[in-house]
């Protein structure tokens, strides 16, 4: 009788730990679901090019711990920002992480503009909440007929840009 219950709570406590380890997971957004959100969100500011949507925390640009953000390529700025609203209109090389690093790499338009089926960077940037940097790596893919590059990463210090590439490669 006492090693049936002894049995019985290990059970329980197995199943509590991986039930948490299943809801902690789902509160990590994928690289899948950033290459899907980003044409989602580029497709529909094609279509309507309305800003304002990806300017707002509760929307469905914001997600798990990650977020839909926008670069105007023909001002260099920052055109849209959900959890840093203040980034709104600077410029994009004057984006510098915690350690005062450019987040944005040269040319970062131009490379963009280059690939269709979008393109991975990696840098350094604070998680949400968080002060200190962690790896970030974004996927930032063109709205056609807009200057428009629509963006959204993951904090992820595994994934490589050449795993990532062949990802979002595919249709």
């Amino acid at each position: 009788m006492k090693g049936s219950k002894i049995l019985v709570a290990l059970a329980v406590a197995l199943l509590i730990v991986t039930l948490s380890t299943v809801a902690v997971g789902q509160d990590k957004a994928t690289a899948q679901e950033v290459v899907a959100k980003v044409r989602e969100a580029a497709n529909t500011l094609s279509k309507t090019g309305d800003l304002a949507q990806f300017n707002q925390k509760k929307s469905p640009w914001v997600w798990k711990d990650t977020y839909v953000f926008v670069e105007d390529c023909d001002k260099k700025v920052i055109a849209a920002h959900p959890i840093k609203p203040e980034l709104a209109g600077q410029d994009l090389m004057s984006i510098k992480n915690t350690a005062g690093k450019s987040t944005y790499p040269e040319g970062f338009c131009k490379t963009v503009e280059n690939k269709p089926s979008g393109v991975w960077i990696e840098y350094s940037w604070p998680k949400p909440g968080e002060k200190k940097d962690s790896r970030k790596v974004s996927y930032h893919l063109r709205a056609k007929g807009t200057p428009y590059v629509v963006s959204a990463g993951i904090y992820d210090d595994k994934a490589t840009i050449a795993e990532l590439s062949k990802l979002s490669s595919k249709k």
